[in-house]
């Protein structure tokens, strides 16, 4: 039996890449024949860094930048010597992740450290720039970012201001006289999980802010700061980024690569599912694994299982998928291609006992559903 494991992350508690070495040790206790690939993936947040060197045989490049509270902090990112292709997450120089708890305040974060990434991708030669958005601590539509590669953002007196969330409704003019030159030689690409605007309701602050530790004062106020943003950059350089899908990923930064660098923004896991060649190591395969932290109704909109699971169903091939948890409205999963759901939780345990075994339980709970699976198809043949 062939088989390939094709987990994204479990967020917090597993990489891909150890997901799918759980899922290859829980094939093999039940099935010890088979031939198991491992092919982990990603969708654009955490964990694209980690998946993209390793298909693409990368190093990891370190870099001093600032987080997202604009202290230093080290970070990386990903380097194909071979293609002259660098691989950015985000979420290493300005990600939730990166700010204590009590500190989280999407007003006073700034995109920064992600575009000293990109300035440092630049010094190495890259000709092409991969940017996974997700996981982010900020909200200022890449004016962090782009402030690191040149660009000046003024207020209404012509002074320069300080490139955070809560400035962007001070922005009155945009400098582009001293903007990288480099930028124009390199061909960048955006990849995220969300489809977003910048602004409104369903906008980068209203749905994502409340989550990096704003008020509801606050909610407001950024979405008017993105909003003003958007006004000046359709004024200063006739680029229109108030609606653009994906544009409100990361805090506005889909927004801002698009218009500051001319990214080109892409579904996360569709981009991923190229780069690891995935179409063609499922060739001759009976059964695909994959799985995240949480599976539910949401998971049908371009996460990563539901990329796996459309990839199986294309090629008629049947997909599993095991998670921490399991959520509502799983059976809207069926007609992608996930033919199963199963949870890794053995019984009624809590968050930290199950994160802190996630290995194990992962896979012991994949060779119960490899056991099924064989003696199903066992029997069916006899």
């Amino acid at each position: 039996m062939r088989v390939i494991a094709a987990p994204n992350a479990f967020k917090g508690c597993l990489s891909a890449g150890q997901a799918a070495e759980a899922i290859r040790r829980g094939v093999l206790k039940a099935c010890p024949q088979s031939d198991v690939l491992c092919v982990p993936v990603a969708d654009g947040g955490d964990g694209l860094l980690e998946v993209a060197v390793e298909a693409l045989h990368g190093e990891i490049c370190e870099v001093v930048v600032k987080g997202p509270r604009m202290v230093d902090h080290p970070s990386s990112f990903g380097w194909i010597a071979t293609t002259r292709v660098a691989v950015i997450e985000m979420a290493n120089a300005s990600g939730l992740t990166l700010v204590q708890e009590g500190e989280r305040d999407p007003a006073e974060t700034s995109t920064l450290g992600t575009g000293q990434l990109i300035r440092a991708a630049l010094d190495k030669g890259a000709e092409k720039i991969i940017v996974g958005l997700g996981g982010s601590a900020t909200c200022d539509g890449g004016i962090g970012m782009a402030a690191a590669l040149g660009y000046r953002f003024l207020d209404r007196n012509g002074a320069e201001i300080h490139p955070i969330g809560k400035s962007l409704q001070s922005i009155a003019a945009i400098d582009t006289t001293r903007v990288d030159s480099r930028l124009s030689r390199v061909v960048f690409q955006g990849v995220c999980d969300v489809t977003n605007p910048l602004t409104g309701k369903d906008g980068a602050s209203y749905v994502y802010s409340p989550q990096k530790g704003a008020t509801v004062e606050q909610v407001e106020q950024l979405d008017a700061g993105l909003a003003n943003l958007a006004e000046v950059i359709l004024r200063d350089m006739d680029m229109e980024v108030r609606h653009l899908q994906g544009g409100g990923a990361a805090g506005g930064l889909g927004a801002g690569l698009y218009c500051f660098v001319g990214a080109l923004l892409e579904k996360g896991i569709d981009v991923v599912i190229d780069l690891v060649d995935l179409k063609t190591k499922i060739q001759g395969a009976n059964l695909i694994i994959t799985g995240e932290g949480q599976i539910d109704h949401q998971t049908r909109f371009d996460k990563a299982p539901a990329g796996v699971a459309k990839v199986a169903q294309h090629n008629k091939i049947p997909c599993i998928a095991v998670c921490g948890s399991v959520g509502d409205g799983i059976e809207e999963l069926y007609d992608i291609g996930i033919c199963s759901v199963f949870s890794i939780c053995p019984g009624p345990i809590s968050l930290a006992e199950a994160m802190a075994d996630g290995f194990t339980l992962l896979e012991d709970r994949v060779e119960q559903v490899m056991r099924t699976y064989g003696a199903a198809h066992l029997y069916s043949e006899s």
